[in-house]
């Protein structure tokens, strides 16, 4: 059960900083205005609070996995949000980084 709350939570930082960036991008970049970056900084605020429900007690370890989640989540809503299509590097370069998060947060290790 501890994997399914940590990938929850992996999917709702996700989401919410994500988010909160192309919120941000939008309200700046594509002229939407100070609401739409208003509610991109208090979703990049709840990403801060999301992140520390990791079941993990160890700040630097959950930070480096969610990276990988971060790079794999970019993408996706690049596809979904942007109508991005990623070539073939980005799969495989997020494939790698997804890997890494399962050897990071998820391998065995002495005395769990």
């Amino acid at each position: 059960m501890t994997a399914a709350r940590s990938l929850l939570l992996f999917g709702l930082a996700a989401f919410a900083e994500i988010g909160g960036a192309w919120l941000i991008w939008q309200g700046w970049r594509e002229n939407r205005g100070l609401w739409w970056i208003a509610v991109g900084v208090v979703a990049l605020g709840a990403y801060g609070f999301v992140a520390t429900l990791q079941p993990d007690a160890n700040f630097g370890r959950s930070l480096a996995a969610y990276g990988g989640i971060f790079v794999a989540g970019s993408l996706a809503w690049g596809i979904v949000v942007d109508t991005f299509r990623p070539d073939r590097w980005d799969i495989i370069g997020a494939a790698i980084c997804l890997i890494g998060v399962a050897v990071i947060m998820y391998a065995p290790r002495a005395g769990h």
